[in-house]
């Protein structure tokens, strides 16, 4: 990721002070982390030494920062309830991964501890389970214009934020000088996850009205894809299901969004697109992973499309989840 921000800064500012007065990782039901290494130095475009990954509250990407850095423990931020967990690529790609759970207990913090991407491999509480490759990943930002994906490739400086409250955590990441085509715009991702349910709710607010900002679901073969609208027509998911993990295993991904919101959809080689209408406002949607091996999870493509309209009646009813 390119940037004019020609020193790399770390805020450390009290994460472990603030959680030990509101916050018990042990029995909250949801948490969000970023964790970066402070000791080493950059060769290039990799983070070479130190010694150990260190949690902050906030981290302003260094401008060396590109995919396979080494410098943030599983490259960006995570967030987990007692479900499920994600994480987002802080870099170019900008795609949302998932976190399989096993476990209804917190795994973030020994993620990616004992090797940088162990976590591909089956342990005790999961694994990644998704393959985002060149793809969006699940319910992440780009902007799709002219048949062409646009990613965050040139951004004067980014800056993640995470906090956690004793019903839900957020990652907020705040992009500064985002440059695609002949737009330069600000962008606000925020992403919050509460306990219980499989979901994440997305907010984003661009600082200008440009077209084709967009989200979506990366294809994987093997897979069925899901759409409906609320009896209202005020809402819809896009969705797939199938034998699309990892694992692999069964795995079901959703989109639930406001049907006003959209421009167009797009059905491109790599992904199942959402492109949203220009505005200046912020808009919500919900984004969703649910894997056959987390506990009580959802094994057939039958209980995964009852667990969707049963989502899609709450945002009939009421707008939001």
């Amino acid at each position: 990721m390119k940037t004019k921000i020609t020193t790399a800064v770390l805020f450390f500012a009290g994460l472990t002070a603030i959680n030990a007065q509101k916050y018990d990782i042990k029995t909250n039901k949801t948490y969000a982390e970023i964790s970066a290494k402070t000791d080493g130095k950059w060769e290039g475009r990799k983070y070479k030494g130190g010694t150990v990954f260190k949690n902050v509250d906030r981290l302003k990407l260094a401008p060396e920062h590109t995919d396979h850095s080494f410098d943030i423990r599983y490259e960006g931020p995570g967030w987990e309830n007692n479900r499920i967990g994600y994480r987002l690529y802080l870099d170019w790609r900008n795609a949302i991964d998932i976190f399989g759970k096993k476990t209804s207990e917190n795994i973030l913090p020994k993620v990616g501890q004992d090797g940088f991407d162990s976590y591909h491999e089956m342990s005790d509480w999961g694994a990644d389970i998704l393959k985002a490759g060149k793809g969006i990943g699940i319910g992440s930002i780009d902007r799709y214009l002219n048949n062409e994906k646009l990613h965050f490739r040139e951004v004067d400086s980014t800056i993640a934020v995470v906090s956690n409250k004793a019903n839900e955590s957020v990652v907020k990441v705040n992009y500064y000088g985002w440059k695609t085509a002949s737009d330069n715009i600000d962008f606000v991702s925020e992403l919050t996850i509460k306990p219980n349910n499989l979901y994440t709710q997305h907010t984003i607010k661009a600082s200008k009205e440009i077209k084709g900002i967009c989200t979506g679901i990366v294809k994987q073969k093997n897979t069925d894809l899901l759409k409906k609208e609320s009896k209202n027509k005020k809402w819809a998911y896009l969705a797939t299901y199938g034998e699309q993990s990892l694992v692999p295993d069964k795995l079901g991904m959703a989109i639930f969004y406001e049907i006003s919101t959209i421009e167009s959809t797009q059905d491109t080689d790599l992904d199942y697109l959402l492109v949203f209408k220009p505005t200046t406002k912020a808009v919500t949607f919900y984004l969703l992973g649910a894997w056959e091996q987390e506990v009580n999870g959802i094994k057939s493509k039958e209980e995964f499309e009852k667990y969707l309209n049963e989502k899609l009646e709450v945002l009939n009813k009421k707008g939001k989840m």
